[in-house]
C-alpha cells in the first residue's frame, strides 16, 4: 500500500485543525510532503549519456522547420515552451491542416516518463523522433531526406561532428541528440515545491485542504504519484469513447487496458487546457466532475475510478490546489539556426 494512504488520514487531521495539531500529524505530514520533493539530477541512459554538445545540437534541430517536408513546422509546433511544452490544442495538427487522433502531450519532465506516447508503444525517448518527423499525417519529411538536408549544411556537419565525432549526419545521432535536449525540459518551481520545502505561505489555506484531498478522499494521488505526478502507466479513467482503445490496441486480450491511456503529468496543468488524450474536456472544472461521477461504467475502467460524492467545496480546493502545481512563465530564447 503507497504511504500516501496510510498517511492520509493524520494528514487530513492537521488541516483540519488548520496546521495546529503536532505529534503524529505532523510526522505523517511531513513523510506525505517527502513523497512529492524533486529529484536531485536529470536521469540519461547509459547508452545514450549526457553531453553538452549533444544537448546543443538537440535543442537546434528541435526549433527548425528543417524537419518537416513543407519546411514550416519543428518539433516546437506542437511543443511550445510558450504553452508549457504542448500546443494548446484539442489535437494536434499535421502539416496539412489536418487534426490528429491525438492531443500533443507535454514534454515537461519527459526524461522520468517510461513508455512514450498516449499508448505506450514507444519504449523510450530516442525511438521517438522518427514518428513525427516521417509521419505523412505529421511532418511529412522521409528518414533519407531529412539525412540528405541535414548533411548538406556545413554548421550541422560541425554540429554533428562536435557531438559524436566523426561519422555524419545518421539517424541514430538525430534521434540521441533530440532525446538529450529533450531530457533537459524540466518544470521549475512552483508554489507547491515552495510549500513541500516549509514555506507556509506559498500556497492558500483552499490549496492545502485541495492536497488532503488529493491524497485522500479524491484519490488522485493513485495515478497522479510523486514528484511529477505520474505513476507513468495507463488506465481507462473512463472517458474515451468504445472505438478509442488506447493501449487495448497493443494488447487486445487485455481487459483492463482497452481504453487505458497514459496518465499525464500535472505540472503546470492549468496552463494545458484542453485535457484527455483527445482533447474533449475543456476546463479543470470539468475534468474534477468526470472523476466525481466515475466516468464511464465498463469493464475496463480501472478499479480505482469510481464515484466520490465530491462537495462543491471540495471540488474548489481540489482546483486551488492543482493550481499551486503551475510554475510563473518565464521566456525561453530560440536558437539561431544553422543556414
Amino acid at each position: 500500500m503507497k504511504i500516501a494512504a496510510v498517511l492520509t488520514a493524520a494528514a487530513t487531521l492537521l488541516f483540519a485543525a488548520g496546521g495546529s495539531l503536532f505529534g503524529a500529524a505532523e510526522i505523517g505530514l511531513y513523510a506525505l510532503k517527502r513523497q512529492y520533493w524533486r529529484p536531485a539530477a536529470i536521469p540519461y541512459p547509459k547508452e545514450d549519456p549526457y553531453s553538452r554538445a549533444k544537448e546543443e545540437l538537440g535543442r537546434v534541430l528541435f526549433f527548425d522547420p528543417i524537419l518537416s517536408g513543407a519546411r514550416v513546422r519543428s518539433c516546437a509546433t506542437c511543443h511550445n515552451p510558450g504553452l508549457s511544452w504542448g500546443d494548446g490544442e484539442p489535437r494536434a495538427i499535421g502539416e496539412n491542416q489536418v487534426r490528429l487522433p491525438l492531443r500533443s502531450p507535454t514534454l515537461l519532465n519527459i526524461a522520468w516518463i517510461p513508455k512514450l506516447g498516449w499508448d505506450g508503444h514507444f519504449r523510450d525517448l530516442e525511438s521517438v523522433a522518427m514518428g513525427p518527423i516521417t509521419g505523412q499525417g505529421n511532418m511529412n519529411l522521409p528518414e533519407k531526406v531529412l539525412l540528405q538536408r541535414l548533411s548538406a549544411i556545413p554548421g550541422y556537419v560541425a554540429g554533428f561532428d562536435s557531438a559524436f565525432g566523426e561519422g555524419g549526419v545518421t539517424r541514430e545521432r538525430v534521434e540521441q541528440s533530440l532525446a538529450t535536449y529533450e531530457r533537459s525540459i524540466v518544470s521549475t518551481d512552483a508554489p507547491f515545491d515552495r510549500w513541500i520545502r516549509g514555506d507556509e505561505a506559498a500556497i492558500s489555506a483552499a490549496a492545502k485542504r485541495g492536497f488532503a484531498l488529493f491524497n485522500g478522499k479524491a484519490n488522485c494521488a493513485v495515478c497522479h504519484s510523486g514528484w511529477a505526478f505520474t505513476d507513468g502507466s495507463f488506465h481507462d479513467i473512463g472517458v474515451a469513447k468504445d472505438d478509442d482503445l488506447g493501449r487495448g490496441r497493443l494488447f487486445p486480450n487485455s481487459v483492463k487496458l482497452q481504453h487505458a491511456f497514459k496518465t499525464p503529468t500535472l505540472r503546470d496543468v492549468a496552463h494545458r487546457g484542453p485535457y484527455m488524450h483527445d482533447g474533449s474536456i475543456s476546463s479543470l472544472v470539468e475534468v474534477i466532475d468526470l472523476y466525481d461521477r466515475g466516468g464511464i461504467d465498463r469493464p475496463s475502467r480501472d478499479n480505482d475510478i469510481h464515484p466520490l460524492n465530491l462537495q462543491n467545496s471540495e471540488k474548489a480546493d481540489l482546483i486551488a490546489f492543482l493550481n499551486a502545481l503551475s510554475s510563473a512563465p518565464r521566456p525561453y530564447p530560440v536558437p539561431v539556426l544553422p543556414r
